[in-house]
């Protein structure tokens, strides 16, 4: 396996997936280092169905492995709003600024022990033979009050942590790639492929 290509194109994220499976040893490209330019319709009911399409569409393109997350944020008041839509909730090209402020309005008045929330990551892997792999964890937390921190992106502003006393925005990213749903997924598939890749 000489290359990983990461379906995604979101830097910030290829920081963190980049971190992780680095002990690999083999390169990880995003769809914009790997020169892919390709509108993927996220069309599935869940983070699985989601990931999966994204991941199989890039490997169909390629031959490679592909790897494809799908990760949202469930608000527990919010019926697990807005879930598979995270990114696309109140518009696509509507700002996190004001998704956040969204949600926080939305919980206007909603005592701390019911702004339970969790951010939520499916990783899958799309091998040139056609296997599937997938695997999901998740970051349990809650709705802050406000936008704090500036070392994270998305949603990650309003998550507050309360074992960390912070948001997810206020970690470093040693400890955001140590509890991150995104980093438990994907240290989750890391173990799968070393056992694949031997």
């Amino acid at each position: 396996m000489e290359k990983i290509i990461f379906a995604t194109g979101n830097e910030g994220k290829m920081k963190e997936i980049r971190e992780i499976l680095k002990d690999l040893n083999i390169p990880v490209l995003s769809m914009k280092d790997a020169g892919i330019h390709v509108d993927i319709v996220e069309d599935g009911d869940t983070f699985e169905e989601n990931a999966v399409i994204k991941a199989r569409t890039i490997m169909q393109l390629t031959g490679q492995l592909v790897l494809a997350d799908d990760s949202g944020l469930e608000v527990d008041y919010l019926n697990k709003e807005p879930g598979v839509y995270s990114a696309r909730y109140a518009g696509e090209h509507t700002s996190y600024h004001i998704k956040n402020r969204m949600i926080v309005d939305r919980l206007n008045g909603v005592p701390d022990e019911k702004r339970t929330a969790r951010f939520v990551c499916v990783i899958a892997a799309a091998f040139p033979d056609g296997t599937i792999l997938t695997t999901r964890a998740a970051m349990e937390g809650r709705i802050g009050y406000e936008e704090k921190g500036a070392n994270g992106f998305g949603y990650d502003p309003i998550f507050y942590l309360p074992e960390y006393g912070c948001t997810s925005s206020e970690l470093t990213m040693e400890q955001k790639n140590e509890c991150s749903h995104r980093g438990k997924a994907l240290r989750q598939m890391k173990e799968k492929l070393k056992d694949l890749l031997k």
